[in-house]
């Protein structure tokens, strides 16, 4: 207090840093938005960014999106894909080794960036107020880093290819920001020191969790409740359900109970990829599950991105299907014009969302949310090993043929496996990475 008046302490701010290339690392860097300094910034065509950088990041994402959505293409596609994996492929995790040797991929982004500028104008710019960086890709972090400055990286996947790191990994200024105690053991073989490695675990959005998980826990009794028809879980692990979601220690699960605590039908979110791969696998599932949708038994969410290509196909494929009567109501398509309006909308989503159907992209760290995922077929190594990820937690299932989803989607069901996969996501996968992050950042700036 100064001369009477008392001054609100205001709230600790952070540079936040993302890229434009797909949805996954600009998806972790959404949940950061309320201590972001001006405003998330997109390190590859922001408007601080220069034509030259900017020229760069914008070749790079054009050919990942036009490698990924060929890959869906027969002979041709899987062969371009196949020469284009090797450079992001990554060494298998077992035996434990020393991987700290920079690769040839790593060696030629330090020069992109210490000798070509690359990240120079967004470094430049955010050091007018030093405050704490945080950046959800690696190339912004390793400029930072090779400029001599402090810089946080959070890590996207559950494992990550050599180029993540520093050339000279000992010697790195980069602290990790890990999802997952897989990603963490990666990086100590990188050469990463323990001390510069934290496991927060993958940020997730707030509104889907509440300041005391009040949000999350509520939405997995709902979605508990749809995903064990037939009572099998529940019979099995009702006390743990009581005692993990803070519900009664006494009484029955019975039918009346499941009544009163059913909020939504059966809904199921498919999402495709930010280049549009697999929206075929979205048709297939709607067709098969044709008859419980124009019933308004199961409600499917379509994700479309802010593609509107990808609404466009959706709305025709919706309207081929004889399915245009429903279209809104059981069947909806989640588009919008810009990546917040998105995110916000799919967050939402997610709160009424009993299976999650996607690829094993970034959208794997959300099965914490109490959500079970059926896999598609992954695009790229590091999706090889979010798959497998999901697998040793047990919140993951490989799709079955999806023109039979009506046949393994019920049978799943009926024997209460993705219920069980619901909680075991809950209880094994980490899920306050958000405020894990912000707790750190706001005791290193006291």
């Amino acid at each position: 207090m100064k001369n009477g008046i008392i001054k609100k302490k205001r709230s600790p701010k952070a540079w936040v840093i993302s890229v434009d290339m797909g949805y996954g690392h600009q998806r972790a860097a959404y949940p950061l938005k309320d201590i972001a300094n001006e405003r998330i910034i997109t390190a590859n065509n922001d408007r601080i960014i220069s034509e030259k950088e900017n020229r760069i990041w914008e070749r790079s994402r054009q050919f990942y999106e036009f490698v990924s959505r060929l890959k869906s293409i027969p002979i041709i596609g899987r062969l371009v894909f196949g020469l284009y994996d090797p450079l992001q492929r990554i060494s298998p995790f077992f035996p434990f080794r020393d991987l700290s040797k920079p690769s040839l991929s790593a060696m030629r982004l330090k020069n992109l960036i210490v000798k070509h500028g690359l990240c120079k104008s967004l470094v430049e710019y955010t050091s007018a107020n030093p405050l704490p960086v945080v950046s959800t890709f690696f190339i912004p972090a390793l400029a930072y880093d090779y400029a001599g400055k402090d810089v946080y990286l959070v890590v996207t996947d559950s494992d990550i290819n050599r180029i993540w790191v520093a050339q000279d990994p000992k010697a790195s200024r980069i602290t990790y920001f890990s999802p997952c105690t897989h990603a963490s053991m990666r990086l100590q073989e990188y050469g990463v020191p323990k001390g510069h490695i934290i496991e927060t675990g993958f940020p997730l959005p707030k509104e889907n969790i509440g300041d005391h998980d009040e949000i999350v826990r509520a939405d997995l009794l709902a979605r508990l409740v749809n995903l064990d028809p037939k009572g099998i879980f529940f019979s099995k692990y009702g006390a743990l359900v009581r005692q993990k979601l803070g519900l009664p220690k006494h009484g029955q699960f019975n039918e009346e109970w499941r009544k009163r605590h059913k909020t939504h039908p059966l809904t199921i979110t498919f999402a495709v990829g930010g280049s549009g791969a697999q929206a075929d696998i979205g048709m297939l599932l709607l067709k098969s599950l044709d008859t419980f949708i124009r019933k308004e038994e199961i409600i499917v969410n379509l994700i479309a991105g802010t593609r509107l290509d990808m609404k466009s196909f959706f709305e025709f494929e919706i309207a081929r299907l004889g399915l245009g009567s429903v279209l809104g109501k059981s069947v909806r398509i989640v588009f919008a014009f810009n990546k917040k309006e998105y995110f916000e909308q799919v967050n939402q989503a997610l709160r009424t969302t009993d299976v999650l159907w996607t690829k094993p992209s970034e959208l794997s760290f959300y099965t914490a949310l109490g959500i079970p995922i059926i896999i598609a077929p992954p695009i790229g190594a590091h999706e090889e090993y979010n798959r497998q990820w999901l697998h040793h937690i047990g919140s993951g299932f490989v799709q079955e043929d999806p023109r039979y989803t009506d046949h393994w989607l019920f049978y799943w069901l009926g024997e209460g496996r993705l219920a069980d996969a619901a909680i075991q996501g809950f209880l094994d996968a980490p899920r306050h990475g958000t405020y894990e992050i912000e707790k750190i950042l706001f005791t290193k700036m006291e």
